[in-house]
C-alpha cells in the first residue's frame, strides 16, 4: 500500500493537522485573552477607596498614567532598562551559543546541563544569591578590598547596575538556548568555503552567519525584552526603591493601594507596549536579514 492510503481522512473538512493546536489554543484563550479582557473592563472603572472600584466607562485611568511624569518616567525607565539587559544578554550570550555548537566532543553536553540548570531556580533565589553578592560585605566588595582597589564598601546593591546585573543573569539562559538552536542548523561548510575564497573570519561572521543566525536573534532578543520588561522580584529584590519598573508599580496599585482600575491600566499600558516594541524589533531584524540575504 502507498502512504497515502494510510492518511487519515479530514474530519468534518478539516485536517487532522490543525486540529492539534485546538488544546493549545484554548489553554492560551483561557489563560490570558479571558484576564486581559477582564483588565480591560477593569481599567475603564473608577476608583472607590471604599469598594476598590465603582462599574463605569471612563478613561481617567489612562488620562492620570499619560498626564503623570512619574509613571511616564516609570514606563520610559522600563523601556530601557529591558534593552539594556537584551542587548547585553545578546551580546553575552551570542559567543557563548556560537562556541557550544562548536564544541563536538562529550563536554558538550555538560555544558548545556550548565547552561540550563540557571533556568531550574526561581528567580527569587537567583535574585537573593546577587544580594549576597553586590551587599557591602559581599563577594565583591571583599575582592575589590582584598586587592587594594577601594578602601571602603563601595554601594553596588540597590542600584541600576544590580537590576541590569540580575536581568541579564536571569534571561541569558534563554537566549543561549534560542541562539543554540538556531545555529545548530547552519552549514559549518559555508564558513569553509568563504575562508576559502579569501573572506577573513569578521568578513565570514558578518555576511554568513550572522544574517543566517537573525531569526534566532529576533526570537531570543523578543523572549528576553518581554521577560525584562516584565519583571517583578529582580528590580524589587536589587533596585530597592532607587529604580521603578512597571511591573513592581503594577502590583503596588492594586495589592498595597487597593486602586484595581488603575492597576489594570498600568498592567494594560505595560501589555501593549512590550508587545508593540518586541514586535516591532522582531520586524525590523527580519528586514534586514531579508536584504542581507537577497543582496
Amino acid at each position: 500500500m502507498s502512504n497515502a492510503e494510510f492518511r487519515r481522512p479530514p474530519i468534518w473538512g478539516i485536517k487532522p493537522g490543525p486540529l492539534l493546536t485546538v488544546p493549545a489554543a484554548f489553554v492560551i484563550l483561557i489563560a490570558t485573552a479571558i484576564p486581559a479582557l477582564q483588565l480591560l473592563r477593569f481599567s475603564f472603572n473608577h476608583y472607590d477607596a471604599a469598594t476598590m472600584m465603582r462599574s463605569g466607562l471612563t478613561l481617567e485611568n489612562y488620562v492620570g498614567f499619560f498626564s503623570s511624569p512619574y509613571y511616564m518616567g516609570v514606563l520610559w525607565a522600563t523601556i530601557k532598562m529591558a534593552a539594556v539587559c537584551t542587548f547585553f544578554a545578546l551580546l553575552i550570550g551570542f559567543p557563548l551559543a556560537y562556541s557550544l555548537v562548536k564544541t563536538r566532543n562529550s563536554i558538550k553536553s555538560l555544558l548545556l546541563i550548565a547552561l540550563i540548570f540557571p533556568m531550574l531556580i526561581g528567580g527569587v533565589v537567583r535574585a537573593v544569591g546577587w544580594v549576597v553578592i553586590l551587599g557591602n560585605a559581599g563577594f565583591a566588595n571583599s575582592v575589590l578590598m582584598t586587592f587594594g582597589l577601594i578602601d571602603q564598601p563601595i554601594r553596588l546593591l540597590y542600584t541600576p547596575l544590580a537590576v541590569v546585573l540580575g536581568l541579564t543573569s536571569f534571561v541569558l539562559p534563554y537566549m543561549v538556548v534560542t541562539l543554540q538552536s538556531v545555529l545548530e542548523g547552519i552549514d559549518l561548510t559555508l564558513e569553509e568555503a568563504a575562508r576559502n575564497l579569501g573572506a577573513s573570519s569578521l568578513v565570514t561572521f558578518f555576511r554568513i552567519v550572522l544574517p543566517i543566525a537573525a531569526p534566532g536573534i529576533a526570537a531570543g532578543s523578543m523572549l528576553c525584552f518581554i521577560l525584562c520588561m516584565n519583571g517583578y522580584v529582580t528590580p524589587v529584590l536589587l533596585g530597592g526603591t532607587k529604580l521603578t519598573m512597571m511591573a513592581p508599580a503594577v502590583y503596588g496599585q492594586i495589592s498595597k493601594v487597593s486602586n484595581w482600575p488603575f492597576g489594570a491600566a498600568l498592567a494594560l499600558i505595560l501589555m501593549i507596549v512590550t508587545l508593540v516594541l518586541a514586535i516591532s524589533s522582531n520586524w525590523l531584524i527580519h528586514r534586514k536579514y531579508s536584504k542581507t540575504m537577497t543582496s
